[in-house]
């Protein structure tokens, strides 16, 4: 059945160029929701934007061929929207089970997989849950082109027109979800959106058809029931106690709040980044470590401290609690976040906060400081234009005299440690005197660097005359911990820093390390004791 014998909204070719811009449309608003759907469980790298990316190119140009060769042998455009029918309630209903077949998925490799678990779990989540919708979209620009093309005189007119359409919607679709949908609504809504819009195109086609009323009303209800379902699963939904739970336009993020601390998490696998004793006292974090930088700056009595890579404020909370004198201002790229910082860790209003890049600041400020603290991370791998020495060239231009720059590195693992002795080198390139301390009961290390010689006996002289007991202690125990580095040559630049292959490798091993314990209850309790 063609077009022309089809009588129905298929008549009118702006219908199919309709078609045509909402497919495209889709195709980019579910890549785009992929990587915020996989994000808070696998990070949202470079790494995991490959896998993605690669995936759905496969599924497309599978769907292109098998698109084509259908409506030459089968011209019927029945079948082409009932596949945009069927991919609409696929997309409807990832939100939904999509996040079942993570945590499915998780659970097999952990029995199953030695090396690159997160890179083959997200391959694997992408080939169940995206391949099969992105396949289907891929079969409409192939048909459209033999329901379009009325004469070989003007086929390149009507394919460049069906192309122009397919690309201005891969535009909107790509626009729209990152920064007016998932911010406003969040991706589960987003998934549902841009589902409801092809379930629209098809029942539309079906209407003026007459035909398909069945499968028009089975797959509304489908969508419908997704819709109800996933409004009520969160992307911990086995979490009832959240204190917030919501989307930004960087993050996925969670709070927890109890009695004692309040946490911030941007992933639901990794633990926290964020953590705000009520009490005052030390976090028993890589903060207290991190406090030992005030002391180590030969610069005077006042002190200006800058934290790239502000969250939620606690070190700088802390600054401001344990030294008098002390100035502190922060650089944060997710405004998001210092919203629940203001909200959930009662940072002060008086402590500046700049949405901005960390680096793009530095780019645009002319002020010195007497402390820079480096915290700046994407998911659970570093930014690489802020580890590479052009970075820490800039970085070391903003401080004082004698002026000391901490940086705390969360990737050290017991098998390797590839990306810290790669950022240490770095950090060595710039500053003369590098020394580290490895957080206890964590996987941070505090990297301190500055060009003062007497660096630790600054920090000697000052930690003795603190008055405060826990403080005292803290600083006590840095002392006894805090090494030299010796560096080596490996340099991360802005042309070369791999750092999320480096990180990758690190977050391998300490993967590894975790999965020993449910490796051990399958064997000796079985699937169950995974389940529970």
């Amino acid at each position: 059945m063609t077009k022309e014998s089809n009588g129905g909204i298929l008549k009118y070719k702006w219908y199919l160029y309709l078609t045509e811009f909402f497919s495209g449309v889709s195709v980019m608003a579910v890549e785009l929701g992929a990587s915020r759907l996989l994000a808070p469980y696998f990070s949202s790298s470079q790494i995991v934007w490959t896998i993605i990316i690669g995936t759905i190119m496969i599924a497309m140009a599978l769907g292109n061929i098998f698109g084509g060769k259908s409506a030459d042998k089968n011209p019927n455009p029945d079948k082409l929207y009932a596949r945009i029918l069927l991919a609409s309630v696929w997309i409807a209903a990832i939100p939904f089970l999509g996040k079942f077949v993570i945590l499915g998925v998780s659970a097999l490799l952990v029995v199953t997989v030695n090396t690159n678990f997160l890179i083959w779990a997200a391959f694997f989540t992408c080939m169940i849950v995206f391949v099969f919708p992105l396949f289907l979209l891929g079969t409409v620009t192939p048909s459209l082109v033999k329901y379009t093309v009325d004469s070989l005189d003007d086929s390149g007119k009507t394919v460049g027109t069906l192309g122009a359409f397919n690309t201005i919607g891969s535009i909107i679709g790509t626009f729209v979800p990152t920064f007016i949908s998932i911010p406003a609504v969040g991706t589960s809504a987003t998934f549902l959106i841009f589902s409801g819009i092809l379930l629209v195109i098809a029942i539309v086609y079906f209407i003026f058809s007459r035909r398909g009323a069945v499968r028009c009303a089975v797959t509304s209800v489908i969508f419908v029931v997704c819709c109800v379902v996933s409004a009520s699963f969160g992307f911990v939904f086995w979490e009832n106690d959240l204190a917030y739970e919501g989307e930004s336009v960087y993050n996925y993020l969670q709070v927890k709040d109890n009695e004692r601390r309040t946490a911030l998490s941007t992933n639901v696998l990794f633990g926290v980044q964020s953590v705000y004793i009520k009490s005052g006292e030390l976090s028993g974090m890589y903060y207290d470590y991190a406090m030992s930088a005030p002391l180590m700056a030969d610069t005077g009595d006042k002190k200006d401290i800058l934290i790239l890579g502000m969250g939620t404020g606690t070190y700088a909370k802390q600054c401001m609690n344990y030294f008098d004198n002390i100035t502190v201002e922060g650089v944060e790229i997710d405004d998001k976040i210092t919203d629940l910082a203001h909200e959930y860790f009662e940072l002060p209003e008086d402590v500046k906060v700049t949405t901005y890049d960390g680096r793009a600041f530095l780019n645009v400020s002319d002020k010195k400081y007497d402390v820079i603290m480096v915290d700046a991370y994407q998911d659970i791998t570093i930014p690489f234009q802020m580890s590479s020495v052009e970075f820490f060239r800039l970085v070391k231009s903003h401080l004082k005299e004698n002026g000391v720059m901490v940086v705390n590195m969360n990737m050290r693992s017991k098998e390797s440690d590839g990306i810290n002795s790669w950022l240490a080198d770095t950090i060595s390139d710039v500053f003369g005197e590098v020394f580290t301390v490895d957080v206890t009961g964590s996987t941070n290390r505090e990297l301190f660097a500055s060009d003062n010689p007497d660096m630790l006996k600054v920090f000697s002289e000052n930690t003795s005359s603190i008055e405060n007991e826990s403080l005292f202690s803290m600083m006590n125990n840095v002392a006894d911990n805090i090494v030299r580095y010796e560096s080596g040559e490996q340099i991360l630049t802005d042309d070369k820093a791999p750092v999320e292959l480096l990180g990758m490798s690190v977050i391998d091993d300490i993967i590894q390390d975790e999965l020993v314990y449910y490796r051990e209850k399958f064997r000796t309790e079985g699937i169950k004791s995974l389940i529970g």
